[in-house]
């Protein structure tokens, strides 16, 4: 079975099916375990009531950077007080995004925020789900001064060097490997893939962004997984079957709430 760690199911694109994939079909194509990220509050609501409905569907409750107008104390309240839920498995998906955001106070704020939201997962002693793009020195000072022995989480959508990779191995976190691995342009994503163990790497797709190879392009989702384990397998020159047994192990190990 494959595990799923980081989906997008409350997003629009999925009205048509979402009731299909989610009942069904996911199961059908061996999907066992999915965690679906807030991102917006709203996201954080529809996410929870996903994982409420679904039996193998899972909560991660979180504001993503990019959504500072959401980034208040009473958002983090309601996130704190449904993160009991044995439904709700992380904090996430939180951290810095610098793309777009040139100007130092928005950028100040996103420290701000991803702090306070790294604080909230420690009192819940909750894994995290971390966000960063063009944003590498200041997410991984971030995370030393964060991580514990029982403060973990997963880099998400893993895009910097493999050295960085490896000095987040050592911490005990997790890379999130997605539809990148596949591209033509993805070879910075393979050698973090070559350096790592396979016991570092977590399965993923952003859905319904980023879709591998041969589907980049179109809508994402949890059935193109298994193009991600082929490419790991061929990378790593085992078999598929391990590559999904280790990363649903692993997922398990971070996602320490989930039912095995």
């Amino acid at each position: 079975m494959i595990f799923e760690t980081h989906a997008h199911y409350d997003d629009e694109k999925f009205d048509q099916d979402r009731v299909e994939l989610l009942s069904n079909l996911l199961k059908e194509n061996n999907i066992g375990k999915v965690v679906n990220i807030g991102a917006s509050f709203r996201g954080c609501k529809d996410s929870l009531e996903l994982a409420t409905q679904y039996e193998d569907v899972y909560a991660a409750l979180g504001i993503h950077p990019e959504v500072l107008e959401d980034m208040t104390d009473e958002n983090l309240d309601w996130i704190k007080a449904n993160a009991s839920n044995p439904k709700v498995v992380a904090i996430g998906e939180i951290g810095l995004d610098y793309y777009w955001v040139k100007e130092e106070e928005q950028r100040a704020k996103q420290r701000m925020w991803f702090n306070k939201q790294l604080d909230l997962a420690k009192e819940l002693n909750l894994p995290v789900v971390i966000h960063s793009r063009d944003a590498a020195e200041d997410t991984f000072n971030t995370i030393v001064g964060y991580n514990t022995q029982e403060n973990k989480g997963i880099v998400h959508c893993y895009s910097y060097s493999k050295e960085l990779a490896l000095e987040y191995v050592k911490m005990g976190w997790y890379i999130g490997v997605g539809g990148v691995v596949t591209f033509k342009n993805g070879r910075k994503l393979v050698e973090t893939v070559e350096a790592i163990p396979l016991e570092s790497i977590v399965l993923e797709t952003d859905c319904p962004y980023m879709a591998p190879e041969p589907y980049r392009g179109q809508r994402n989702s949890s059935l193109y997984l298994k193009y991600i384990a082929e490419k790991i397998a061929q990378i790593k020159n085992i078999s598929v079957s391990e590559v999904e047994q280790v990363t649903y192990e692993n997922a398990l190990r971070i996602y320490s709430k989930v039912k095995g």
